[in-house]
């Protein structure tokens, strides 16, 4: 068994919109244990530091205005191949090809107002799990219904 971890954060248009049950929902629907969850205001400097493979894009000051303009819900999941098996749960991050059934397919309008970031890889989803929670703010715990997933 592959288990991993990964990092998702619902960005502040979730709030907003008040979708934030709808969309966790879909991550423990399929199985995926919530381990870690907390809701902030993102600081400049660290919206900066989680987008920096970003810096010096056309797009890099919108996606640093959006994401500090309000609370976002940061999260750690926890399940078998748990990045990959995100990342199809949002869907491409270009609401064009975002199908219907993924979450940005169903709820994202444009893609600059993207509503969800979710780790792209193992690596990344380490360096933001620790980027945005402690250790003791993460709670692995066993499912006593695993065996139904």
């Amino acid at each position: 068994m592959n288990t991993q971890r990964s990092f998702v954060m619902l960005k502040p248009g979730v709030l907003q919109r008040r979708i934030v049950g709808d969309i966790i929902s879909r991550f423990e629907k399929k199985g995926l244990n919530l381990v870690g969850l907390k809701m902030l205001t993102i600081p400049q400097s660290l919206a900066q530091s989680h987008y920096g493979e970003h810096s010096g894009k056309d797009f890099f000051q919108s996606l640093i205005s959006y994401i500090t303009a309000g609370p976002v819900v940061a999260m750690v999941f926890e399940g078998e191949s748990a990045v990959p098996v995100i990342r199809k749960l949002c869907g491409p991050t270009r609401v064009e090809e975002a199908p219907p059934g993924t979450i940005r397919g169903d709820y994202t309008m444009h893609t600059a107002k993207n509503i969800v970031h979710a780790s792209d890889s193992p690596e990344s989803a380490e360096k933001e799990v620790n980027l945005f929670f402690r250790p003791e703010e993460i709670f692995s715990w066993t499912d006593g219904n695993s065996m139904w997933f």
